[in-house]
């Protein structure tokens, strides 16, 4: 039909532009703050796309649903500020019949947002993960590249190297400056520098240099020679692996071991699903367009609607990690009373109901039973 088909194509132009500047505006975010986990020595220079990429994945799910959102408003409104909705309700379309194609084109985003959040986010989380974990179990001095200087993994040290060697594991002219745990602060200096393990710890083996050491609170200083000193730089890979993240974590472990955190990650996963859908309803329930007002009324109400629901979606997520609320409870309070509410609110608009107008017919009818008794 010339309705659904005209309906859909404009969903659909308006979805995709919708997404192509959501994707550009968090993709610019995500850069800079993967730029700066890298600068800060958290991630590898190397695998910055890497890790933007499985970032970016992870949020797909919520660009989707809100580009889903904003695109059914601003196509809505469009016909109501252009006065195509009053064409369509004259020749006998309803607000409800609007439910019919704007349903059908967004079940496959509704499904590709389900796939999303169940399989893609974990499984992105967990490769994210693992990058991070790979550098972080790198000794530190593999973590450095020459000429520059780098925290340590602890974030006491500063390190600088002049030259490596292609294995990563030795290093020229190298420089350390550190802050032990009684304050003392020390500056160490050497020739050269190999990474050795001894027993379950890495220790990074220093040939002909100076150390000095400075006591801040006696302002004492002490310089020494070495031939060969060793300093402790990092553990094994499985002293710093650390366990499973909660959001890398598959759906079917969460729901395997429904501990009160594993609900509560599986409940905003759930959430995010229903949240895309409540979303939709509401779109068709409450969009409408003055034509005299401006056309950033119903963006604002769309993207203070989306936040507001996003927060309590998180804050409910806390509840249920904490043991303050059931599953069951988060699934019916937040998400039961959203659809109740948007299906009210279609039938009030369906049928033209009015607290106001009520209230006038409600006073002319008593008014008029008045007069008629006193007649």
């Amino acid at each position: 039909m010339l309705f659904h088909s005209s309906l859909r194509t404009e969903l659909a132009r308006s979805f995709g532009a919708t997404l192509v500047v959501l994707l550009t505006i968090v993709l610019t975010m995500l850069l800079i703050r993967t730029l700066g986990l890298a600068s800060k020595g958290s991630v590898n220079p190397e695998e910055i796309m890497l890790v933007l990429g499985y970032t970016v994945l992870g949020y797909t799910q919520t660009i989707l649903t809100l580009a889903l959102f904003i695109s059914i408003v601003s196509t809505l409104s469009r016909m109501y500020r252009d006065s195509e909705m009053i064409i369509w309700f004259s020749s006998g379309r309803s607000l409800a019949g609007f439910l019919g194609p704007v349903m059908r084109f967004s079940w496959p985003v509704l499904l590709v947002i389900s796939l999303m959040v169940f399989f893609i986010w974990p499984w992105a989380n967990q490769q994210t993960a693992d990058l991070r974990d790979r550098f972080a179990s790198r000794g530190d001095l593999q973590r450095i590249a020459p000429g520059q200087f780098q925290e340590s993994s602890s974030g006491r040290r500063v390190f600088f190297i002049d030259k490596d060697t292609a294995d990563g594991t030795e290093g020229r002219n190298v420089f350390i400056s550190s802050i032990e745990r009684d304050g003392t602060e020390t500056v160490t200096t050497a020739a050269s520098g190999k990474i050795e393990q001894i027993g379950e710890r890495a220790y990074l083996m220093l040939r002909k240099g100076q150390r000095l050491e400075a006591e801040v609170s006696s302002g004492r200083i002490k310089v020494s020679e070495f031939e060969e000193y060793g300093a402790l730089i990092g553990a094994t890979a499985a002293q710093t692996g650390g366990g499973q993240a909660l959001k890398a974590r598959s759906t079917w472990s969460l729901m395997s071991e429904p501990s009160a955190a594993n609900l509560g990650e599986l409940g905003w996963r759930i959430g995010i699903i229903l949240t895309a859908l409540n979303l939709v309803l509401l779109a068709v329930a409450t969009t409408v367009s003055n034509p005299r007002a401006g056309r950033s009324g119903n963006l604002m109400f769309t993207l203070f609607a989306f936040i507001l629901y996003f927060n309590f979606l998180n804050i409910g997520q806390r509840w249920v990690g904490s043991g303050q609320l059931s599953l069951s409870s988060l699934l019916l309070l937040l998400h039961g009373s959203v659809f109740v509410l948007c299906v009210v609110w279609l039938i009030k608009r369906q049928r033209n109901f009015s607290l106001r107008g009520w209230l006038q017919l409600r006073l002319r009818t008593e008014t008029a039973e008045q007069i008629g008794k006193a007649a």
